[in-house]
């Protein structure tokens, strides 16, 4: 337990003063704010074309436009600046070819491994938080007040989609350490959002794990909770299968 938090304490310091996190988990919820933000007054400037464009939830110009926007940016969003996370925080070392040196710790390389993924899982819990607090100031600002009542409910599914798809972004941080380096995680990544997108048109989404979280938050009264079970299955099959890699790495290339 003790190597654990010592690696836990050594990876958040490299993630504290990564740009990559910095950058991307800001612009993930500023990019999600200003988006709703944006939309809100899209719909309530009363443009027919532009209401026609945003449809029934955007139209209505409040609360439910709001929130149904930042989920719909955050299904897609999220997925993608997660995965880059995972895959920075996973592959960096293979990127900068310092990975050699983390067989001389005392420490072992899988519990390294899951320092990292305890790590990802404090940035991710803090992105999610923010994006969730951001929305009300939006709220505010665009002129639709405060949240009350089932906003508040939604607010809730806000959080808890940003958490959901942080766990179906963890193969990202599998692919970069099988294939070590970023790229192969990045493109996991975007692969996850390509199988999204195929059942959802096939109309299977409420039932891919993949898709659920977005399924749920978008459409929650024909949505299951049940559907969301398999979810936490996707972190824990590709964690253990991260650690696996990184237990069993050799210095072979």
């Amino acid at each position: 337990m003790n190597a654990l938090l010592a690696a836990v304490a050594v990876e958040a310091r490299k993630a504290r003063s990564a740009r990559v996190l910095w950058a991307t988990g800001t612009l993930l919820v500023v990019g999600v704010a200003a988006l709703a933000g944006v939309t809100v007054v899209a719909a309530r400037s009363g443009d027919a074309e532009i209401v026609a464009k945003l449809g029934p939830i955007a139209a209505t110009g409040g609360w439910p436009a709001l929130l149904g926007v930042a989920a719909q940016v955050t299904a897609a969003a999220a997925l993608l600046a997660f995965g880059v996370g995972i895959s920075w925080l996973t592959g960096r070392e293979f990127a900068d070819r310092t990975v050699s040196g983390l067989f001389g710790l005392p420490v072992g390389r899988g519990t390294i491994a899951a320092a990292k993924l305890a790590v990802y899982g404090i940035w991710v819990t803090a992105i999610s938080l923010a994006i969730t607090l951001a929305l009300p100031v939006v709220g505010v600002a665009v002129g639709i007040g405060w949240p009350s009542g089932d906003d508040l409910v939604g607010l809730g599914r806000q959080l808890a989609l940003g958490l959901l798809t942080a766990l179906i972004a963890v193969p990202a941080g599998w692919a970069a350490s099988l294939g070590r380096g970023l790229l192969p995680g990045i493109g996991t990544a975007v692969g996850i959002m390509a199988v999204a997108q195929i059942a959802a048109i096939a109309k299977v989404g409420a039932w891919v794990p993949f898709v659920a979280p977005a399924f749920w938050a978008l459409q929650p009264s024909a949505s299951s909770a049940a559907a969301l079970s398999a979810v936490p299955l996707v972190p824990l099959v590709f964690g253990s299968a991260l650690i696996l890699i990184w237990r069993r790495l050799q210095l072979d290339r």
